[in-house]
């Protein structure tokens, strides 16, 4: 189980019934077989096989897709949680009918015998042309990453061109699709496929202005807002839905723009997951006598104190400065790297204090039981 968004989502694996060395084949014959359960021509007013249904479309979506996959097996579902108007990397809980039978409908009509479903639709009409998603890179800094940002970013998307008018494909008589018997050692077997001359949509052009394109669209700018949650990664995809390229027809429904994330390197923070590291650096009269410094962080400058007598190397831990969770788990934490710094030049006088201090016992090293060793907070770090 993972939590996302206060509710706990299903293992995407476990909701397929396979395990997670599964083949392509295998998560495909498991979602078909998934797909057939719970088919709503054969659950009719079942709210609850729908529900399954859509839910094992949304597991198909991610493990069909190395990409997805990949992200998936690494973050679980916290990779494709977009939260707000940015929406994640999947259709997710927002998958409509329409939307399964658009994006899936081969695994139902390519052989088998599952042709005898009423359409893709649900209800034997045409089914619904869904256009090209549209990608764009936006760049975050670090800030931005910590705290969550809405940006306005210029899309050049295709859409239907006003005056353009539809009629219905006389290949497949509106149906978006052409069935096809095939008589086999099993009986007579059905099977669908997409209309090659209306793409699936049912309808054809009857008329475009002038300006439009062979499919009656028209290029235009669109500004989009997305809403990007704290806790971003690098590499990580959102999904604005119906903000990319529509599709012809007037039964159609648009692309959306797939939002991939980039981050800005910081100048002195450096990421590792939800933690951030500093290194810092001070003299080495600064670690014998003590001071205070103020360091960034993301969000904004804070003071801390150094302890006289600090060692290089000490590791101080900032709790909950860090980057939050995108499962809304907290955040992570600053951990400040202390580095003295040693002077490359020295004047007489300098060198004068410091060989003398070469006999100082109070400058001979006496590393106490309670100082951890480089690896023991290497160690540390990571446990």
């Amino acid at each position: 189980m993972f939590k996302t968004n206060g509710e706990m989502k299903k293992d995407f694996y476990e909701i397929l019934g396979i395990d997670r060395n599964a083949t392509a084949e295998q998560i495909k014959k498991a979602y078909r077989k998934k797909a057939i359960e719970f088919h709503p021509d054969k659950n009719p007013g079942n709210k609850e096989a729908e529900e399954n249904f859509k839910t094992a479309a949304e597991a198909y979506e991610v493990l069909s897709d190395a990409d997805k996959k990949a992200r998936y097996d690494q973050y679980g579902h916290a990779a494709f949680n977009g939260g707000g108007g940015g929406g994640g990397g999947f259709n997710g809980g927002g998958m409509n009918m329409d939307d399964i039978f658009s994006q899936f409908g081969d695994i139902f009509g390519g052989g088998g015998g599952f042709g005898g479903f009423s359409g893709f639709g649900g209800g034997g009409g045409q089914r619904r042309v869904k256009g090209s998603n549209l990608r764009i890179k936006v760049k975050l800094t670090l800030e931005e990453v910590a705290n969550g940002v809405e940006k306005k970013v210029k899309v050049k998307r295709k859409i239907q061109a006003a005056g353009v008018s539809f009629k219905t494909c006389s290949t497949c008589n509106g149906a978006g699709q052409v069935m096809k018997v095939t008589n086999t050692i099993l009986g007579r077997m059905q099977t669908a496929s997409t209309c090659h001359t209306c793409g699936g949509s049912g309808q054809i052009i009857d008329s475009k202005p002038n300006n439009a394109d062979a499919q009656g669209m028209v290029m235009e700018d669109e500004t989009v807002s997305i809403k990007i949650p704290a806790g971003v990664a690098d590499g990580m995809q959102l999904k604005v839905s119906g903000k990319g390229n529509d599709a012809p027809g007037n039964n159609s429904v648009a692309g959306d723009l797939i939002v991939a994330i980039e981050e800005i390197e910081h100048e002195t923070l450096k990421r590792e997951g939800e933690n951030l590291h500093l290194d810092l650096y001070i003299s080495v009269a600064e670690a014998a006598l003590g001071t205070s410094r103020d360091i960034d962080t993301v969000t904004g400058k804070v003071r801390i104190k150094l302890e006289e007598g600090i060692q290089s190397g000490k590791i101080l831990r900032l709790k909950g400065k860090g980057i939050p969770s995108l499962n809304s788990y907290g955040a992570g934490d600053l951990l400040v790297h202390v580095n003295v710094w040693t002077p490359k030049t020295l004047s007489k006088e300098q060198r004068q204090f410091f060989e003398k201090s070469l006999t100082d016992d109070n400058f001979i090293p006496h590393p106490e039981k309670t100082d951890k060793s480089f690896f023991e907070k290497v160690k540390d770090m990571f446990s």
